[in-house]
């Protein structure tokens, strides 16, 4: 992509609708001001209608945090299907995070996720990441077959309408985010990794964005030296003021 590219994840934020409402506005709000940079918000889905822009913004796209593994309709009781987030304009979807796959979601479920996504034409953000760092490198194994098995029977011709989200477990929530250098070095081996599954090419080009304690004080350092495509912001994504500042600092990089 051209353009730095910001997800932000609501999670399960904010408690009301009316809460909901005020934060998508202010970020409505900055987002046509962006020369560089592409917002996505992914408020929880009983607040998507009312967060949804009521007529195009430019820069801004509407996301989605689930999706059910089934296609299609039938009795799925209390799922989402692809083709429902579809006719609500939502653009993007995040797949794989580490809270998901937390509560039971496997790999498996991902890539027939991502094949759902890519086949309705909304954009997939898979999240990967390993759960501890250690300093003889093993943890980059997991992480390897993490990528390779949620991108397993995914067509080569999709491969440049992915993004990845590369969140280290350990760094979510945390104090301090990952080193710019380390950010950059592993997002090197995952798009290694992503040449492998598909082609060179797709690996230069591959969409690489960063999660785990985010913030508008290191986002700078973290495009300039860790050399990723964005980011995917949790916690300060639901902090306004903070998400307003973090597009702005993130536009201004170059």
């Amino acid at each position: 992509m051209s353009k730095i590219l910001v997800v932000g994840n609501w999670k399960m934020n904010p408690a009301t609708i009316s809460e909901a409402k005020i934060l998508a506005k202010k970020i409505k709000a900055v987002a046509p001001r962006l020369q560089n940079t592409d917002a996505v918000m992914a408020p929880p889905l009983a607040f998507a209608s009312a967060c949804a822009p009521q007529k195009p913004v430019k820069n801004l796209y509407l996301g989605a945090q689930f999706v059910s593994v089934e296609s299609g309709v039938g009795p799925f009781t209390g799922e989402v299907s692809v083709d429902m987030l579809k006719s609500l304009n939502i653009q993007y979807i995040i797949l794989g995070h580490s809270e998901q796959r937390a509560r039971g979601e496997t790999s498996a479920m991902v890539s027939k996720k991502m094949k759902n996504a890519l086949e309705a034409g909304i954009t997939p953000v898979l999240c990967v990441g390993e759960m501890n760092r250690d300093q003889d490198g093993s943890y980059l194994e997991p992480l390897k077959a993490q990528i390779k098995e949620s991108l397993e029977g995914i067509p080569k011709k999709y491969a440049k309408e992915i993004v990845i989200a590369y969140e280290p477990v350990w760094a979510i929530g945390a104090k301090e985010a990952m080193m710019p250098d380390q950010i950059y070095e592993t997002s090197l081996f995952v798009k290694k990794v992503f040449a492998d599954i598909f082609t060179p090419d797709a690996g230069v080009k591959a969409t690489i964005l960063y999660g785990g304690s985010v913030n508008f004080r290191n986002a700078a350092d973290i495009i300039s030296i860790g050399k990723v495509d964005g980011f995917l912001v949790g916690r300060e994504s639901v902090n306004a003021a903070g998400f307003v500042e973090l597009l702005k600092t993130v536009d201004s990089v170059v």
